[in-house]
């Protein structure tokens, strides 16, 4: 339902905008769909959006690549919907990795251990370290995520022909359904794309763009890839003061399957998801902090708090029916803080009496709503 204290996004036109009340009715009589609820709003504003593209005399390319785009997403999310009570970790890694190398054997091994968890893997579909990943997992475990390139890359054996193979154009529709799909980012050694993903995912979790979850650099045994790369994360950004001290609390890194396995589980020990309503940030969680654990908290994470005090919520009318009966850790976050909102999640976690979440217990995961407050966003 749009909100009342703002002016309605709209196409202008009195005679149109009536043509398209009326065919979002239509449309959720014929799907029996609320007509006020929100997901009706949100479709009656995605028509005004194409025919406001008309009135601003968009190019013929410009539509192509907009409904290029709106027709790959719509099939991803297609894809992963039936999937969506499952935690997913996406892997990263070269292309170029030759099967006898040790990070090809890690990234094998890993996947295999973390689907034994419940876990699904998520890779770019192609060879060298995505095929190991997807190898691990096994096909019945695995998505891919492909992109079509002039000089490569065909999809390999595991997921090749798999209805959760997904060829998409863009390099950005694509990034969209990582950051959204996954709930963990795992990253073996890799080139450019590897580094790209890896910055960007932490680039979008420090800047509160996306949800907060475990990012883990992962080497061969006895490697220094990694540990090389966290050396001059240290000395050049962190020391420059170009990421605070607390950022480095975002990432593991590790030569050891095991601690990534468990950097992985840990996380979602009793935390579930999280969830922007309005200035209040809701950490939803299995077993709330007793009220001496809470004051605690508050003492330990006041630096974090905008305004108030860090509080336990019920669950809130705008959540709909996202993670009903679970608890909520809620407070004003100061959004530069998300370092240190990842070693309040950590704190959490040891509240925990035992690993608890089972594969079917994923939260809806997406990128983080209200991120922007209402009141700024654009009507134009």
């Amino acid at each position: 339902m749009a909100n009342p204290k703002r002016r309605q996004y709209d196409v202008g036109a009195k005679d149109l905008a009536e043509l398209v009340t009326h065919l979002v009715q239509e449309t959720a009589g014929h799907y029996d769909l609320d007509p006020d609820s929100g997901r009706a709003e949100q479709i009656r504003q995605l028509v005004v959006t194409t025919l406001r593209l008309v009135q601003d005399g968009a190019s013929t390319g410009d539509l192509k690549l907009l409904n290029n785009a709106m027709k790959e997403l719509r099939h991803a999310f297609r894809v992963f919907s039936p999937y969506a009570g499952l935690r997913k970790v996406a892997c990263f890694g070269s292309a170029r990795t030759p099967q006898n190398h040790p990070d090809w054997q890690q990234a094998h091994g890993f996947a295999e251990q973390i689907v034994e968890h419940g876990w699904m893997v998520i890779t770019g579909a192609g060879g060298g370290i995505m095929g190991a990943a997807q190898g691990g997992a096994g096909r019945e475990a695995s998505f891919g995520v492909n992109i079509r390139l002039p000089f490569e890359q065909a999809a390999n054996q595991t997921i090749q022909g798999d209805e959760k193979l997904i060829n998409f154009r863009y390099f950005f529709t694509r990034k969209v359904i990582f950051v959204k799909e996954a709930h963990a980012i795992v990253l073996f050694p890799g080139g450019f794309g590897t580094h790209d993903e890896g910055f960007e995912a932490l680039t979008l979790i420090q800047t509160g763009k996306s949800e907060i979850l475990p990012v883990v650099f992962l080497d061969a045994p006895g490697g220094s890839y990694w540990r090389d790369w966290q050396r001059y994360v240290a000395s050049h950004l962190e020391a420059r003061e170009l990421i605070s001290p607390d950022d480095m609390a975002l990432f593991k890194v590790t030569d050891d399957i095991d601690v990534a396995v468990q950097e992985l589980l840990g996380f979602y020990r009793n935390y579930h998801s999280s969830r922007f309503v309005h200035d209040r940030l809701l950490l939803r969680v299995r077993s709330a902090p007793t009220p001496e654990q809470l004051d605690a908290i508050n003492d330990d994470f006041a630096d974090i708090v905008s305004r108030g005090r860090i509080e336990v919520s019920e669950s809130l009318p705008a959540e709909s029916d996202e993670a009903v009966g679970h608890p909520r850790v809620a407070l004003e976050f100061e959004r530069r803080k998300m370092g240190r909102l990842r070693q309040l999640i950590d704190r959490l976690n040891e509240l925990a009496p035992e690993p608890a979440w089972s594969p079917g217990e994923a939260g809806r995961h997406e990128i983080f709503e209200g991120t922007v407050p209402e009141e700024q966003e654009s009507d134009d």
